[in-house]
């Protein structure tokens, strides 16, 4: 599993494949991967995952029903430590929104702990509210514990759960003996607990820092988020040409760019600017929702069905590129 550390202070990125993945996530994009080395060759030839644990239930919520099945038997071939970056190119998108909705969606589907870690250098309680406070642990407690970060166990003392069992390491909200951590503390965090879960989700802030970037390179599902907006969008779609400019192409190749609805109502523009955006990357739009617009702890079994059913086709995205075992080999080397 390479190292979350070195891919934050090495340069940038070693060669990675280019996934030649489908401008929808409504197509079944397996064949574009190719060959996969966990897998198995059945009569007929025909090359399906390799689970590496029990496959979850699907729950009776969620669908459609063909997209929520082969997503939860993907969820069952993801390899321990893989890693999901949230980020985007400009703040109050709706990231923290996200990384708990989905979040819970992938709790459900994984048979292990899935864990989120909010790694905001700020002053913030974002996530908390999305998932919820029982107590007051958060990642600064992780930060100073690191040593002893060691176990699940020790995760669950500071972590807070979401209604649907993701394990959250929220953000710290003060600043006199305690704080937020710096980007390289949240890193060393991230790297101790995905080596106690199946799949830990980042809550990054915008992708232009150098930083982020790196992590979002180190993830092997990398997602970009923008708003249900001409401006957000454009600004999003500028990130993704940014991420190629610096030599990391492999990486916006693979990113999911989720747009999230702020109104019941898209207006045509936003709409046009969409259309365009599925040319350049998988698009998965998350319909506008009361559950996701408030500030209370999400249950992603409690969401609209239409809600519901964009958050699975996102997880179908995201188990996609966590299942694949060419994603990602992020160290330090000659750029692509």
């Amino acid at each position: 599993m390479p190292s979350l550390i070195d891919s934050v202070l090495a340069g940038p990125p070693a060669p990675a494949p280019t996934l030649r993945l489908p401008a929808t996530p409504s197509a079944e994009p397996a064949a574009a991967l190719g060959p996969q080395p966990n897998t198995v060759d059945p009569a007929g030839g025909q090359q399906r995952p390799l689970p590496v644990r029990p496959v979850q239930p699907v729950p009776h919520e969620f669908g459609p029903a063909g997209v929520a099945d082969r997503a939860w038997q993907r969820a069952a071939a993801v390899p321990p430590g893989s890693l999901v970056a949230v980020s985007s190119a400009d703040g109050g998108v709706g990231r923290s929104t996200l990384v708990a909705a989905l979040g819970g969606v992938l709790a459900l589907a994984v048979a292990g702990p899935v864990a989120a870690v909010d790694m905001v250098p700020a002053p913030w309680g974002g996530l908390a509210d999305r998932i919820g406070r029982h107590h007051a642990g958060s990642v600064w407690d992780a930060v100073r514990d690191l040593q002893a970060l060691t176990s699940l166990r020790e995760l669950q003392r500071w972590a807070q759960q979401g209604p649907s069992g993701l394990l959250a390491l929220v953000g710290e909200t003060e600043v006199r003996g305690r704080r937020p951590p710096r980007h390289h503390e949240a890193a060393a965090v991230v790297e101790a607990v995905r080596r106690l879960t199946v799949l830990t989700v980042c809550d990054l802030q915008p992708a232009l820092q150098v930083g982020h970037a790196r992590v979002i390179a180190a993830s092997a599902a990398p997602i970009v988020m923008a708003r249900a907006t001409v401006d957000s969008l454009r600004h999003a779609l500028q990130l993704l040409t940014q991420l190629r400019a610096a030599r990391y192409g492999a990486v916006a190749d693979r990113c999911v760019l989720v747009i999230m609805a702020t109104s019941p109502r898209t207006v045509r523009e936003v709409r046009a600017v969409a259309q365009q955006a599925s040319a350049v990357a998988t698009v998965v739009e998350i319909p506008f929702d009361p559950g996701l617009a408030g500030p209370e702890p999400i249950d992603p079994r409690r969401l609209h069905r239409p809600t519901r059913h964009a958050l699975v086709r996102l997880a179908d995205q995201v188990l996609l590129r966590c299942a694949a075992p060419e994603l990602p080999a992020i160290a330090a080397g000659q750029p692509r």
